[in-house]
């Protein structure tokens, strides 16, 4: 005998809460991350405490500075600055690359990315020239090489080669002084 079972079924209500969990286990997630301190912007560089890949870039034209090779980076701590002249964001910085030409400690070497000569020649004309040396990279194989996501980012190489740190990003006046800054001066003293 085959007999069904009669009796009616109760809805599951617990389920009306599944979504209402799921909600505040994400939020509890995201309140975590943002309390933590932690820079959500900071990009990770394989290459900091290796040495600085294997570089050989031209002379922009018209510019009476050498082109970039690993040489450059031997004997005085260097910051290599990745830049090119329709990066809005490279002409938001420059200033206070110019300002670090001040400092004869350090030697600032640009990668020109991806740009027409006579564009950075222009840039530099206009916003003046830190660079103590100009490496173009006409085709972006060198800063793929470096961990390049895009411009402007800096490194920081010692003495002996070796990448660093990196900076993502335009600098700003306060991570330059409260990032930039306090690398060189523990670059300088190491």
């Amino acid at each position: 005998m085959n007999v069904e079972d009669t009796r009616p079924t109760r809805p599951r209500r617990w389920l009306v809460f599944v979504p209402l969990a799921l909600f505040l286990a994400l939020s509890g997630l995201f309140l975590a991350q943002l309390l933590s301190g932690r820079d959500i912007s900071a990009i990770p560089s394989a290459l900091i405490g290796q040495q600085a890949p294997p570089t050989d870039l031209p002379p922009l034209e018209g510019v009476n500075l050498p082109g970039v090779t690993n040489a450059a980076f031997e004997g005085q701590v260097t910051l290599v600055n990745v830049w090119a002249s329709w990066c809005a964001p490279c002409r938001q910085e420059h200033p206070l690359l110019m300002q670090l030409t001040r400092d004869e400690r350090v030697r600032i070497v640009g990668l020109n990315y991806k740009d027409k000569p006579e564009n950075a020649r222009r840039f530099l004309g206009e916003l003046g020239n830190p660079y103590d040396a100009i490496g173009v990279d006409d085709v972006g194989r060198t800063a793929i090489n470096w961990g390049v996501y895009g411009v402007p980012e800096t490194f920081l190489v010692g003495r002996d080669g070796t990448i660093l740190w990196k900076h993502v990003g335009p600098f700003t006046p306060r991570s330059f002084a409260d990032d930039l800054m306090p690398q060189i001066e523990k670059a300088l003293a190491g």
